[in-house]
């Protein structure tokens, strides 16, 4: 080393230097790394990040070979900085101080933020071809790397810290994959976004939040005259409907269309047969989740159910449709400037049916309604006026002001919503 040229040593420097940036861009590009992605590249057969994951599995050993090298290359650094201050300037403690300054800083700059910046940066391209890298490196100094972590994993005993936490602190809760679906949005398609965030909400919902209200189901009443029950059977749009006597509280069936199409027209047909025709209707205990309806409905080969109360009465109808377009949205559409389209006007306004659920308003309307309680727009307005509305009565919902437009049969058949600004109070 004494016969070495000055300029040998600066070479070796220059090296060691380069060795410690190595091992910092290392270690931030392999605990930066995007570990989903790592395991899709090993399934498509990637060797390196393969390698990896079996590095990443514990972590203890790979931060070990990596602070290993990077701690002996800055020592051995820092010792030749020594040797050439003291070679060509002596024991003079202001050249050894502003050696020891200047290599403090390079060390800083080339070897450790730089370096570590560009490893944040680009650690998923950069992962897979460390594997290679330290996966040799880790078999040859195995000992001494268990040698050092055995006395980091007392004392992190002593902290009271597990050394290997369980793989569940890995795994992504709901909230934090409904964020990363939104944040990507730029790399799946809107639709797919969409039915993907529309999967999310359908977890913290429940039959009753999008199931066709008691009083908007459409019956079959035998008890009626024939003629008006063939009729009715006639001009049918739905391919199922609730057979009764009277009302649901009398519920005989459910009568499936296509089965009495072919006999209305024969004259044979009567309320006898009709009801030899019901199947069983099903029954659905309210607060059931939707996840959990959508199998109830696979494994019970059903396509809809009604909704009853712990005392089994009849709260409302609940479809295999409803489900589904609460996914993918509704499958009709309607007029513009219809009830149903709903969509804010130029003025701020918007009609909506009383029996619309809040959280499809919510959703297509942007706002905020809670959802704990009343599920309807109309059971909402009775909840906070408590007390059937006549015709062109106000209140104020949170964000907006609404307008009673038409009552009925102790319920609000129709209104209209208005947008109100936060500073300004209702009427």
């Amino acid at each position: 080393m004494d016969t070495l040229p000055l300029s040998s040593l600066i070479e070796i420097l220059i090296l060691l230097l380069l060795l410690s940036a190595f091992f910092s861009l290392s270690e931030t590009a392999m605990m930066a790394a995007n570990r989903y992605k790592l395991r899709h590249l090993a399934q498509s057969g990637h060797l390196g990040a393969r390698l990896s994951l079996t590095l990443l599995a514990r972590t203890d050993r790979l931060l070990g070979v990596i602070l290993l090298g990077n701690n002996l290359v800055n020592t051995a650094a820092a010792a030749l900085v020594s040797f050439i201050t003291l070679r060509f300037f002596g024991a003079d403690q202001w050249a050894l101080m502003a050696a020891t300054l200047l290599m403090t800083l390079a060390i800083l700059i080339f070897s450790e933020v730089t370096p570590k910046i560009i490893g944040a940066v680009y650690a998923d391209r950069l992962c897979g071809g460390l594997g290679f890298v330290f996966a040799p490196l880790l078999r040859v100094f195995y000992p001494l790397v268990w040698f050092v972590n055995l006395f980091a994993g007392a004392l992190l005993r002593l902290l009271g810290l597990s050394l290997h936490p369980g793989a569940d602190t890995l795994k992504l809760t709901q909230g934090e994959l409904r964020m990363l679906v939104m944040e990507s949005r730029d790399l799946i398609p809107p639709a797919h976004g969409s039915l993907l965030l529309n999967l999310f909400d359908l977890g913290q919902a429940a039959v009753n939040d999008v199931m066709t209200p008691r009083g908007q189901i459409e019956i079959l009443d035998v008890a009626a005259p024939w003629e008006d029950v063939r009729q009715r059977l006639l001009a049918c749009r739905y391919r199922a409907l609730p057979v009764c006597e009277g009302n649901l509280d009398h519920l005989l069936g459910v009568l499936l269309i296509r089965q009495a199409l072919p006999y209305l027209n024969t004259g044979e047909y009567d309320a006898e047969m009709l009801k030899a025709q019901l199947s069983e209707p099903y029954y659905i205990p309210a607060g059931t989740s939707l996840i959990a309806q959508i199998r109830f409905f696979q494994e019970n080969r059903k396509r809809f159910g009604f909704v009853v109360d712990e005392y089994g009465e009849i709260l409302g109808m609940l479809t295999l449709e409803d489900i589904v377009e609460e996914i993918v949205g509704e499958f009709s559409s309607a007029l513009p400037g219809s009830p149903q389209a709903l969509e804010w006007s130029r003025d701020g306004s918007v009609i909506v049916e009383g029996g619309v659920s809040l959280r499809e308003l919510n959703r297509k309307l942007k706002l905020s309604f809670p959802l704990q309680g009343p599920k309807t727009l109309n059971g909402l307005i009775l909840d906070t006026l408590e007390e059937i509305p006549d015709a062109r009565v106000c209140v104020r919902l949170g964000e907006v002001a609404v307008e009673v437009m038409q009552s009925q049969d102790r319920s609000v058949k129709t209104a209209r919503l208005w947008k109100v600004s936060p500073g300004k109070t209702g009427e």
